[in-house]
């Protein structure tokens, strides 16, 4: 019997510019089919991290140029733009994947708005690397010159920082839940989500930060009742003394092993830790329910316990 599977995509699952991404939605998208096929309902949430920035580059520039004809572009704004345009390469690719196979099923994108604390503390700390990768070099110059937040992202570079609040619930849920439960493939909550909250009446106003998409995933699946969350990564398999001689990999890790290894840091901060403590929130929300973290190519095989970390409650 088929699951509901949410499913939280990479950034190397979309490539890095528009001509990588439209290569690579094909490549995920029969990743993804292979899960349909088998019978299984599935929820896409992506990241959006080079993508948003891009774009708020682009419209910075653009402001920059002539402030009388173009005003600033909120983050919020950045982040629907981002949903919008990886929405239609995504759905695209699976229409086409499906039809390809005989599987009558419709693709949707839902712009999706997330709501968030606007009192979270987040705001005060930017942690959330977006755009591209800089040297140091150019990340002091990016600093000095804009006045933007600026952190070494795991030792592959340099990026901006913005805020990162916790999602706090998926104000199109019903809508979600609507189209997932009359066959659709629905690719929701892209990018984390419009980050929004709430104001005077039924106002939801956007707020200038980026949702981690594993989080907002996280949240996604417990609200749609999913069996399985699965988030894909650029390694198979989660691992303790990452990248040193005696590294190991891990196939399964219960809610206290998880914890343990968490306060010990083994886990590298805007890296693997968040995917981890975004999985450890969904396996501990109701009984019988997991997530998995692995490669996207490695995902079905998964599902059938062939490869992966399981993290349960």
């Amino acid at each position: 019997m088929g699951k509901r599977i949410v499913i939280a995509l990479g950034g190397n699952a979309l490539g890095k510019n528009l001509p990588e991404q439209m290569k690579a939605v094909k490549i995920t998208a029969r990743a993804i089919v292979d899960l349909i096929e088998e019978g299984n309902e599935v929820v896409i949430c992506h990241g959006n991290g080079p993508q948003v920035g891009m774009i708020q580059n682009a419209m910075a520039e653009l402001t920059r140029s002539d402030p009388q004809k173009y005003t600033p572009c909120p983050l919020s704004v950045c982040v629907a733009m981002s949903q919008g345009y990886i929405g239609y390469d995504l759905q695209n690719a699976m229409r086409e994947e499906m039809l390809d196979r005989g599987i009558l099923k419709g693709a949707a994108t839902v712009l999706t708005q997330v709501e968030v604390d606007p009192e979270d503390p987040a705001f005060l700390y930017p942690t959330k690397p977006i755009g591209p990768f800089m040297t140091e070099e150019e990340a002091r110059a990016m600093k000095e010159k804009y006045g933007l937040n600026i952190m070494e992202d795991a030792g592959r570079g340099w990026r901006w920082v913005v805020a990162s609040p916790e999602p706090k619930g998926i104000v199109e849920i019903d809508t979600i839940r609507s189209l997932v439960e009359t066959d659709h493939v629905v690719v929701a909550c892209g990018g984390g989500g419009i980050p929004v909250f709430r104001t005077d009446g039924h106002h939801l106003k956007g707020a200038a930060a980026v949702i981690d998409k594993d989080f907002a995933a996280a949240v996604l699946a417990k609200q749609l009742d999913a069996d399985l969350l699965i988030i894909l990564t650029a390694v198979e398999k989660v691992a303790i003394h990452f990248g040193k001689p005696d590294q190991q990999d891990l196939d399964t890790l219960t809610a206290k092993e998880t914890e343990k290894y968490i306060e010990a840091g083994e886990f590298a901060p805007g890296s693997m830790l968040p995917k981890v403590k975004a999985a450890l929130s969904f396996a501990e929300s109701a009984p019988g329910r997991k997530t998995l973290i692995t490669l996207l190519e490695k995902a079905r095989d998964g599902i059938n316990g062939r490869t992966g970390t399981v993290i349960t409650s």
